[in-house]
């Protein structure tokens, strides 16, 4: 946008503040405005109701407050999705140079963010994911999670795993209250001791938590303790509570750890509160990474979802004390211990390369070392990295389980700890946040493209499943999204799986054995990535069989092999797994030496591409 331009959007917008205008009801909100404004951030906020998105608004205000060439328009969409739109609309004609939305409805709302997009404004999702990938960057809490910490605060609260509890759900067919409460359940199910009821309230403010609770004279009498989805929740329950002399006797654990008075952190530390999850809104981390996607920087991931903590009264100053800490990036080389599992795919030779190019954009100094598919030799590379006392130590794990022992020598040394591209299973202060793709979506999107495109005929759609190494995170996790949509469609179903070890020869290995042992019955291949379904398909095309047009194949990588066989017509569909992790992770380690506290998990950005436009796309392919 040309300066004279935005000159005039930002007068336009002091008349409209100047005369308390409103947007579709929505507050048009800022404060000084200066003739050197480079960009302005278009905020469209769901509600202004719920004090979790009162918090964000309040938090992007005062981070942009920190740079004095951006300026930041505000509007309340009062939980309409039909006013979202519009408001959308009003911040576009203003002339927005990036949209931060936080939809009221992520279902009905995907299109107008893709459509925003898609025009070349750049958009940024707060809290609730549309669905597809059509905008910058997600950033948003796991409610599950912090449901999980939730009962693990409970069981630790109820001595002996015993007693019943009261959960208040805030807002009954709440997205967030119900992952909030599955979550809880997921833990407190372990402990037959536990008895849990629920109570749903019309909203989540705290006059109705104070009615609903002191209302329940009588089944107060056998409650222990009660877990509310938010803090207002939480605090209108033990007002409840202390008026009906049980203040002492029932403990209460909020979500959401806000600062304020009266709220979480606050009520905890006076004691009101037994514990509270921290939800962390994104408002600073949107607007350094709007800061960043206007620069055109590169670092910059598709998703971070944020981390939370369990506060008690023993830890609350120090919770406070770590948010208050400025963090200070002050250029100095950074040493990096990369154990990477090895070399088994053109996908993991590409995730290499971009690691260490990035390394050297970035100013580190990297200690590389492969696995070779062993874990043994990764857990030695690490102690290495250890007494070699390097800054940060990056792994890319053979399987999931195995790494705790190493992990607490790690943390023993002060060595944060980073994943790739692969989770594992171990203590969560074991590691500092995982950075990688969505292996879940990506089977989710190969079952899905499968559905769309392979429609059921004559009896059942006979899928043959080649799944990579054993234990391995994309395995695991390939393997439960794919199944997430077949158990939706009855007529698909998987008629035999084995592991080809994400290698080609693996792959050929498994169709060769199935010919072997059965009359080729089989409808879809379902490979968990590039080069297994391209040696699947030699083993296809050795015993007469026409891959591609007999047979559909679904691979997950989309290297531009997978273009080629796509284009060949042997390779139907190749969902994405960006192996261009470097750049997130550098910028990523970067952020966490300068004291910037890290996400749960950075996720990259994925797309789905069939025989349809690859040859457009393997021209610009990286990889």
């Amino acid at each position: 946008m040309e300066k004279r331009t935005k000159l005039l959007v930002i007068l336009l917008i002091m008349v409209f503040v100047f005369l308390g205008y409103r947007i579709y009801n929505g507050v048009i909100t800022q404060t000084v405005y200066k003739s050197d404004v480079e960009y302005v951030i278009g905020v469209s906020q769901a509600n202004m109701r719920e004090a979790w998105r009162v918090a964000l608004i309040n938090e992007i205000q005062e981070e942009a407050g920190k740079y004095p060439n951006i300026r930041i328009v505000t509007a309340d969409a009062t939980s309409s999705v039909e006013k979202q739109e519009k408001d959308v609309d009003r911040l576009l004609d203003f002339g927005i140079d990036l949209l931060i939305i936080s939809p009221c409805d992520s279902s009905r709302l995907t299109k107008k963010v893709a459509d925003v997009y898609q025009e070349g404004v750049p958009v940024i999702v707060m809290d609730r994911s549309v669905e597809g990938f059509d905008y910058n960057l997600f950033i948003g809490p796991d409610n599950n999670l912090i449901g999980k910490q939730g009962g693990e605060c409970a069981v630790r609260l109820l001595e002996g795993g015993k007693g019943k509890i009261l959960e208040l759900r805030a807002t009954a067919g709440s997205l967030q209250s119900e992952e909030r409460s599955q979550g809880f359940d997921s833990v407190i199910r372990d402990y037959p001791g536990i008895e849990k009821t629920v109570c749903d309230l019309k909203n989540d403010m705290k006059d109705p938590a104070y009615d609903a609770v002191f209302a329940m004279e009588e089944e107060l009498k056998r409650v222990s303790l009660i877990f509310a989805n938010n803090d207002s929740v939480a605090f209108g329950a033990y007002e409840a509570l202390k008026d009906r002399n049980l203040a002492e006797k029932i403990k209460v654990i909020g979500c959401d750890g806000f600062t304020g008075e009266n709220e979480g952190v606050d009520l905890v530390r006076k004691g009101k509160l037994a514990a509270t999850i921290s939800c962390p809104t994104g408002g600073k981390e949107a607007v350094q990474y709007a800061i960043n996607i206007l620069r055109k920087e590169s670092g910059v991931p598709k998703q971070v979802i944020l981390r939370s903590h369990t506060i008690y009264p023993q830890n609350a100053s120090e919770y406070l004390a770590a948010l208050d800490r400025e963090s200070m990036d002050d250029g100095r080389r950074i040493t990096v211990g990369y154990s990477q599992v090895g070399q088994e795919s053109q996908w993991r030779l590409a995730n290499t390369r971009s690691i260490q190019e990035a390394a050297r954009e970035f100013h580190m100094e990297l200690l590389f070392d492969s696995g070779d598919q062993s874990q043994k030799k990764q857990i030695e590379a690490i102690r290495r990295y250890i007494k070699e006392k390097v800054d940060v130590i990056v792994v890319s794990p053979v399987v999931e389980t195995g790494w705790d022992e190493v992990l607490k020598e790690a943390k023993e040394a002060g060595i944060p700890v980073v994943m790739s591209d692969r989770r594992i299973e171990a203590g969560e202060d074991l590691t500092t946040t995982y950075i990688g793709a969505d292996f879940l979506e990506e089977g989710r999107r190969a079952m899905r493209w499968l559905k769309e495109h392979v429609k059921p005929e004559q009896g059942n759609v006979r899928i043959l499943e080649i799944q990579g190494s054993e234990g391995a995170t994309p395995t695991e996790e390939r393997k439960k999204g794919f199944f997430e949509i077949l158990k939706e469609n009855p007529r698909y179903e998987i008629v035999y799986t084995d592991y080809g070890d994400f290698t080609y020869d693996g792959g050929k290995k498994v169709i060769e054995e199935y010919i072997n042992s059965h009359n080729w019955d089989v409808d879809i291949i379902y490979s968990h990535n590039d080069d297994m379904a391209l040696g699947a398909i030699e083993a296809l095309e050795a015993h007469g069989l026409n891959p591609g047009k007999d047979i559909t194949i679904v691979s997950v990588d989309a290297t531009k092999e997978a273009f080629q066989a796509m284009i060949d017509g042997k390779l139907n569909c190749a969902v994405e797994c960006s192996p261009l992790l470097g750049p997130p992770l550098m910028k990523a380690i970067r952020d966490m030496v300068a004291g910037k506290e890290m996400p749960l998990r950075i996720i990259t950005e994925e797309k789905v591409y069939d025989q349809s436009d690859a040859e457009t796309v393997i021209k610009n392919r990286e990889y």
